[in-house]
């Protein structure tokens, strides 16, 4: 029988759209800044408001930051993460949605955590066995609004063309590299201004999780 659904893969950004989130992301991007501002990578003059941590530490690599250095920064972003998940819990919704997409999609996580970090968050909330891939930081070779990590999941299920896949985030760095990979995504919580105004475009925003269903099998 033919498979006529439009979509047959989804992929989910896991902080505040899986997972109601504890990891302070101010006070992590705060720490690593003070790192590389210690280092001279940075200066104190950088609109540190402008960026996550993730389009920092891009800065930083085109300012010429390390490896070495680079690690050590992503060792203090771990260190938040662990202390985040301590408690974490899902989205409300999410237990519902994921049994009902399971077995019918294939299912990704791509976060810019550490793979331990989101294993272990996924473990401890009871959805990490629904998913077929789970991607971290280690797999990707540059952090999200980079494209990379949607695009290693692209690899890993060749099968399924890139518009064939959604994918649903509540920020526009989840956007951009969903766009950067050719896959369509939706603002899960955020407005449409606020993505657009960071050159997102998605398909259409929702404010309850459970409206996915209402888009993959359009």
């Amino acid at each position: 029988m033919r498979d006529n659904r439009k979509y047959k893969g989804i992929i989910f950004d896991m902080d505040n759209t899986l997972l109601q989130s504890r990891i302070d992301f101010a006070a992590m991007k705060e720490d690593i800044y003070r790192q590389l501002v210690g280092h001279s990578i940075l200066t104190e003059r950088f609109p540190l408001h402008e960026h996550t941590t993730s389009t920092m530490l891009e800065q930083a690599k085109q300012a010429g930051m390390d490896q070495a250095l680079y690690l050590s920064c992503l060792n203090i972003a771990e260190k938040h993460e662990v202390r985040g998940m301590e408690g974490a819990g899902l989205e409300k919704g999410v237990p519902e949605l994921i049994e009902s997409l399971f077995g019918k999609f294939v299912l990704v996580v791509v976060t810019n955590n550490s793979l331990s970090a989101a294993l272990k968050a996924l473990e401890v909330t009871g959805i990490k066995s629904y998913f077929d891939s789970i991607i971290g930081r280690e797999q990707m070779e540059a952090l999200k609004p980079s494209p990379s990590g949607f695009t290693y999941a692209l690899n890993q299920f060749r099968a399924i063309a890139a518009d064939e896949w959604i994918s649903v985030g509540d920020s526009w760095i989840d956007g951009k590299a969903s766009a950067g990979a050719g896959i369509p995504f939706i603002s899960y919580r955020t407005s449409m201004e606020a993505m657009m105004d960071k050159g997102v475009s998605p398909i259409t925003r929702i404010g309850h999780i459970s409206e996915v269903q209402d888009w993959i099998y359009g």
